[in-house]
Parts: C-alpha cells; structure tokens; sequence
C-alpha cells in the first residue's frame, strides 16, 4: 500500500489557479477510485452518483441535476455507512469512502485517502489537468513533483518554463536543472530572460551557460575582460552573484 501526502499537500494545487476544474478532477478521481470498489453492486450506486455528479459539476445552474447529484450522494453514502455498521471488517469500503470525499467536493481529501491504494502518480496527472493552467509545462511539473518538490514550486517552475517556451534548447536546459535543484525564483527567471534576448552565438551560449553554473575561474577572468572594456559596474555585479549581468558578460566574449 502507498504511503499518501496529507490533505493540505493537495490542496496547493486548488490553491495554485482560480480555474480550478471540479468537472474533470471529479471525473477523474472517480474513474481511478471506483475499479477499487470490490463490491459490484456498491461500485454501480458509485458509478451512478459519480455520473450524475460530474454532469452537475458541467451544468451547475440546473437545478434539477444540482437535486438529483445531491440525493444520488446522500444514497450512496447511506449505503455505504449501512455496510460498514454489518461487516466486521473494512476492507473495500474504504475506497468507496474516498469517492464520497471527491463527490462532495472534498478534493484533497478524497486524494489523500485514494493515493494509498490508487498510488501517487495517476492522481497527480487528474489535479495538474484540472488546473486548466495555459502555458504550462506538466512533464516538467510532474518531474518535480516526482523528485519531492512540493506542488506549489513545481507548478510556479512549470508556468515558468510554459510562458518561455520560446527560449533556447539551452536555456530552457538550464531552467530544467535550476528547477530540480529548486533554485528557480523569480531573480535567476529574470536573468535567464535577458541571456534569451542576447541573441547570443554558440560559443557564447557555452559562455553563458557555464557562468549560470558559476565556475569560479570563468567568473573572474569574464568579470576582468569586463572591466577592461569599461564595463566595471557589471564586473562587480557579475563576482557578486547577480545573475543579470550574464547576458552583458557573454555577449562580450569573441564570436
């Protein structure tokens, strides 16, 4: 059995956008938590709770399906509470429990309840999907999420690098390692946007890039060749740290 993330860990994906889709994350929370169901006759009553629920979710101003999704719950839950009070034991009802939590719209809930026996990856895929964020890289984000970033870094690097996407095969390489090493904010985004609208040749794409990764040696004699042009403010910038003055410094690198 997987060990499961807590409700709250969930949760920074509802969090992370206001176009948060309860439609599809219903749908699909449903759809991975009802094979469990063991039982044929309870995982029927869960199918037709689920469907009438989802088509509530997409219509929410009919009243008549608002009606009939809130008694198709209600029964379910009946009978699952009926089931628990005569066995003696708990197994298969536990996932039926789960998608109650989904269907009354307890999203991180039901998630952290279904991650043990569903695993953490197939639900990770139904909550990015249902952000409905545009511009947004999901391998990279589910990368993340699959190294043990929390889900709020991994979602503001896979905005980051969906806004960019127009950036260099190098560029983007070095956001890709930044962001699994978590060191992608707002600064090194910043930086990095200024190499990309260098125009820079390959050579100095190498340049760059190996000053982005801050090898000492490189560092101080591009910092040198910048103050031997006049560029001194940038030299000092450039030993400091500041990530900005990369693209100055590259350009200024023989082609």
């Amino acid at each position: 059995m997987t060990a499961s993330h807590p409700a709250s860990w969930w949760s920074q994906f509802l969090e992370a956008t206001e176009r948060f889709d309860g439609a599809s994350v219903t749908e699909g929370l449903s759809d991975e938590i009802m094979p469990k169901i063991t039982s044929r006759l309870l995982r029927r009553e869960a199918e037709l709770a689920a469907d009438v629920m989802v088509r509530h979710l997409q219509r929410p101003a009919s009243s008549e399906l608002s009606e009939r999704a809130g008694r198709a719950v209600d029964r379910l839950e009946a009978t699952v509470d009926r089931l628990r009070e005569r066995a003696a034991d708990e197994e298969g009802l536990n996932e039926a429990y789960a998608l109650l939590d989904v269907l009354r719209g307890r999203y991180p809930e039901g998630a952290s309840a279904a991650e043990r026996f569903v695993g953490t990856m197939p639900l990770l895929r139904v909550f990015v999907e249902g952000m409905r964020l545009e511009r947004f890289d999901m391998g990279l984000a589910m990368r993340l999420i699959g190294a043990g970033q929390t889900p709020a870094a991994a979602v503001r690097s896979g905005l980051a690098v969906g806004k960019y996407g127009w950036w260099p095969d190098w560029l983007l390489g070095v956001v890709t390692e930044r962001a699994l090493q978590g060191t992608l904010d707002a600064a090194t985004i910043t930086a990095l946007d200024q190499c990309a609208y260098a125009d820079l040749s390959p050579w100095q794409a190498r340049i760059a890039r190996r000053l982005l990764g801050g090898e000492d040696e490189l560092v101080e004699a591009t910092a040198q060749r910048l103050e031997s042009l006049g560029a001194v403010a940038a030299a000092g910038k450039l030993r400091g740290g500041d990530l900005t003055a990369v693209a100055l410094a590259a350009r200024m690198v023989p082609i």
